[in-house]
């Protein structure tokens, strides 16, 4: 069984899939080692591993990282491709032929220019430009990022995301979406497996798992998370002088023997 093949059984299990958000090799195998059966890239996570925001690292970057990623670990890895790094449907296709090439199971393509949402006609044609370029060696989940940018319009949501069913996308996502009225509207909508963002208001997972949801990720949140307990620290040591962190290093130098390999 392919990766894919691996990753589009598993929305169709019994129990939600926690898709976690690794950012670099170390994270994503730590991951696989805690038990989690897929991981996915994160465009945030990423760039802020070589010190950079969110969507400043370009296509060949981020296809390198799914790759390296994506021969890491033993488990599916679904990279965030944001907008397929084009407008255009064949510039979308062209990235997810190249992502053909890297190991990784799954792609994303979102209707998100970097600087306003995609016409709903445009948006359509870049998913099925997507799904065609994929086949079926690759699951291509469709973002509708109304809410995530602030367009509260959970009518156009749907619409778009019934659109990119319409043109064969694997799952659908809507990042941003929160209460569980708005989740549920948007699991009744469609009948592909539904993504949903952790958030605060999202319900935790056991209810998003009554509502229906076949999918859960985190986005940025792992590796931003971490990046806060390094800070929190380094203020320890900066501002009153003492060790304290070292009783959590030894936990996670034990947790990376565990999950690294040895050669």
């Amino acid at each position: 069984m392919t990766q894919a093949e691996k990753f589009r059984e598993l929305h169709r299990g019994a129990e939600v899939l926690l898709l976690p958000n690794a950012w670099d090799v170390g994270s994503a195998r730590i991951l696989q080692h805690l038990g989690f059966r897929a991981v996915a890239t994160t465009s945030g996570g990423a760039a802020a591993a070589r010190g950079r925001l969110d969507g400043a690292l370009g296509r060949d970057a981020v296809l390198a990282h799914g790759a390296e990623l994506a021969a890491a670990v033993d488990v599916p890895v679904s990279a965030d491709l944001e907008n397929c790094f084009a407008d255009e449907p064949e510039g979308v296709a062209e990235t997810v032929r190249r992502a053909l090439t890297t190991g990784l199971a799954g792609v994303s393509v979102e209707d998100w220019s970097g600087s306003e949402i995609y016409d709903p006609a445009l948006a359509a044609e870049r998913v099925r430009a997507a799904v065609a370029a994929a086949g079926q060696d690759l699951v291509v989940t469709a973002r509708a990022e109304n809410h995530i940018r602030g367009v509260a319009d959970l009518a156009d949501t749907i619409a778009r995301l019934q659109s990119y069913q319409q043109a064969g996308a694997d799952v659908v996502y809507a990042p941003g979406i929160r209460g569980r009225e708005q989740i549920r509207a948007v699991v009744e909508a469609v009948d592909v497996p539904v993504n949903v963002l952790a958030l605060p208001e999202v319900p935790p997972v056991p209810e998003l798992a009554a509502l229906g949801v076949r999918r859960i990720s985190v986005g940025g949140a792992f590796a931003f998370a971490a990046y806060q307990a390094m800070a929190d620290v380094a203020e320890e040591l900066r501002t009153r002088g003492t060790y304290g962190f070292l009783d959590p290093a030894a936990g996670g130098a034990a947790l990376a023997r565990k999950s690294f390999p040895t050669g």
